[in-house]
């Protein structure tokens, strides 16, 4: 299924265009020229490569790799084909099948990192497509929470079902789930809290959720979208580990790229946690959620400045 795909490339480069300056700044010529690299060169580099946040176990392999001198060709190369290596598997599209009706999504992350708008964006994006989408206001202990979902469903032309503030989500998601299965609804987004000061009483929330969706929809949730913030960095991982040991993260949805000299963590992101990339944004328009690509990531990270 294609998913808003677009001028992928085109996006990538506008949104990594911060990254990319930390890359090339004082590196331009080591990394597409053939300057020699001595002690100092090795230093600019992986002082480089941990400010884009691609993460230290990354750049370490790059570095022994050209100190045993097993280097060909420019380093650009080098790099990128180690790049594409770590972010090739993790490259997994989100499909519906036709035959899972309705196709349940639980979205979580923590405050702040995007989520009720990555749920807007996707809305847009299954509506586009021609599928008929539900979304569940399952985040009650923020009445902004609820008011902005309802924003996006507007947006995107999507029913909210949702209840008054603090009313209990296991609730609403039953509520939900129930009026999908009876309009034979396509695509079901369930918006959840994100409230990391009370991350214990969060997971036992998040789990009870989870166990209601089994019970009215057999077999679902059919995914579990964690959404991440890429300007988190370390934070983000961490975080990303704590929802994935509790509630078992199918998917991955990185935000903010285009707000972040750090883009490199999407390769920490990869080589760190054995879970699929779903999508990235690169903007604030209801259409830059993308779906992964991990050979036009690359390629825009490493097209020069001043290159189209």
């Amino acid at each position: 299924m294609n998913f808003l795909k677009g001028d992928l490339i085109g996006k990538f480069k506008k949104g990594l265009a911060k990254t990319r300056e930390i890359l090339f700044t004082d590196l331009d010529e080591l990394i597409f020229g053939q300057k020699e690299i001595d002690e100092k060169s090795f230093e600019e580099l992986e002082e480089a490569l941990i400010r884009a946040d691609i993460g230290p176990s990354f750049t370490e392999g790059i570095l022994k790799q050209l100190k045993d001198k097993k280097q060909t060709g420019p380093l650009s190369e080098l790099i990128k084909i180690r790049m594409k290596e770590i972010l090739s598997p993790r490259e997994c599209p989100l499909i519906i099948p036709d035959h899972i009706v309705p196709f349940v999504v639980m979205v979580v992350g923590v405050n702040g990192t995007g989520k009720t708008t990555t749920i807007g964006k996707l809305a847009y994006g299954f509506k586009e497509q021609g599928l008929s989408v539900l979304l569940v206001a399952a985040d009650t202990f923020r009445a902004a929470a609820i008011e902005q979902l309802i924003e996006w469903g507007n947006r995107a032309k999507a029913p909210v079902i949702r209840q008054k503030a603090n009313a209990d989500p296991a609730a609403v998601v039953f509520d939900g789930l129930n009026s999908a299965l009876a309009s034979h609804t396509r695509v079901v987004l369930i918006d959840t809290a994100g409230r990391l000061h009370t991350k214990v009483n969060l997971m036992e929330e998040l789990k009870k959720i989870k166990r209601v969706i089994s019970k009215v929809v057999p077999g679902a949730p059919h995914e579990v979208l964690l959404v991440m913030d890429a300007t988190t960095g370390q934070n983000g991982l961490a975080q990303a580990k704590m929802f994935h040991e509790a509630i078992g993260v199918t998917g991955i949805a990185l935000t903010k790229l285009d707000g972040t000299a750090k883009g490199g963590i999407l390769v920490r992101i990869a080589y760190e946690l054995s879970i699929p990339i779903r999508f990235i944004g690169v903007g604030e328009d209801i259409d830059d959620l993308k779906p992964f690509s991990a050979e036009d990531f690359v390629e825009a990270l490493f097209t020069k400045p001043g290159e189209s």
